[in-house]
């Protein structure tokens, strides 16, 4: 939600771009073969699992440390459904060769470390307001994906994925 967003200039982004050279210096990509996706397919899975990633540990703490039992219970459901649809996800970039990251980006480390001071009320708040922003950034990128993503996993991944997101989204806007 913020479960795919994120992103800044990152490692495999630059990847994607980078070429090793052989014996006999022909540049060669470093993943060339007919089944690598495309790179916005390779992008589309680093926002989603880094997402995934920030919402399964900002679930763990809304689960400890919210103040209502909504609040508590939405972390769960957070900590539930990422975990899955991230196993998912990297499932398909293993199958494609993609290696993804493996923890938070600077965006999503600040927005837990921000989190982790608050409580009670105050947690509750800040942490409904994140969820609302992420998951409407997160199923801006999943509808994106589905619509035009050139991998047929990865688009079946989003296709998939989309609504759940967008019931996490209805569920949080409730509670705001």
């Amino acid at each position: 939600m913020a479960l795919l967003q994120a992103c800044t200039g990152n490692e495999a982004d630059r990847d994607a771009d980078s070429t090793d050279i052989q014996a006999d210096n022909a540049p060669v990509s470093s993943q060339l073969n007919s089944s690598t996706p495309a790179a916005s397919d390779t992008a589309f899975a680093n926002k989603a699992v880094i997402g995934g990633m920030a919402e399964v540990a900002l679930g763990k703490m809304a689960a400890a440390k919210g103040a209502s039992s909504e609040v508590r219970n939405f972390g769960k459901m957070m900590v539930s459904d990422h975990t899955k649809a991230n196993e998912e996800l990297m499932g398909i970039a293993k199958k494609n060769n993609i290696s993804l990251p493996t923890g938070l980006d600077a965006e999503h480390q600040a927005k837990s470390d921000s989190l982790n001071k608050l409580s009670g009320k105050d947690f509750d708040k800040a942490y409904i307001k994140a969820m609302v922003d992420d998951h409407q950034r997160t199923l801006a990128i999943m509808n994106k994906q589905a619509s035009g993503g050139q991998d047929v996993d990865f688009k079946a991944f989003a296709v998939k994925t989309a609504p759940i997101v967008k019931h996490h989204l209805d569920e949080i806007m409730k509670m705001q």
